[in-house]
């Protein structure tokens, strides 16, 4: 049996041999049919009926079963996640297991297109060192994420002296449903 830690390692090396194989195109429709269309089909069904509850269900095992380092906010609008430590991405880095350029495109490859599909999108940053934040919202509610320390007050991952660490990559979306819908920031 391959233990939750060990699959993160398979799971990137999976992403690495589809790009090798396939390229971007192999590795979107991977996550997209395989992650989102079959494996987590209990996450989308959760979230197509309850919305902010069925979230809440759902990351709030899943995320205590991974024994994530997180915080979640939850409100009837929207639903936030601060991870402070991923426990995926921190398994990799701390075995020095990168093969595949950006891991962390994985989570808005499978949850973006299942959150377009019941009707919500997402403000989500992630800084390549196990630490993100989301924010889900429906598709008409046009309510910008607030600033650092706003909605999540001091659990905000973006108030971390890690957070921003120097010459470190940002990867943000806004209102964003795809993996590819994605903009950079170099820290200085």
């Amino acid at each position: 049996m391959l233990g939750c830690y060990d699959f993160c390692g398979h799971y990137e090396w999976t992403f690495a041999w589809l790009h090798r194989e396939g390229g971007h195109d192999l590795v979107r429709a991977y996550w997209d049919e395989a992650i989102h269309g079959d494996s987590q089909r209990h996450a989308a069904e959760l979230i197509s009926e309850g919305g902010i509850e069925g979230m809440a269900r759902y990351w709030g095992h899943t995320l205590a079963d991974e024994a994530a380092g997180h915080h979640t906010t939850v409100t009837d609008r929207v639903f936030r996640v601060d991870m402070h430590q991923c426990p995926s991405k921190g398994f990799l880095l701390r075995n020095g297991l990168e093969q595949y350029p950006d891991y962390c495109d994985h989570c808005m490859g499978w949850i973006g297109p299942m959150l377009r599909a019941s009707g919500w999108t997402v403000d989500h940053e992630h800084n390549h060192h196990g630490q993100c934040w989301w924010e889900i919202r429906r598709m008409d509610d046009r309510t910008a994420p607030g600033p650092a320390g706003g909605l999540s007050g001091e659990h905000d991952v973006r108030l971390l002296p890690t957070w921003n660490p120097k010459g470190a990559t940002i990867d943000a979306y806004e209102r964003a449903n795809d993996p590819d819908d994605k903009s950079r920031r170099q820290v200085t």
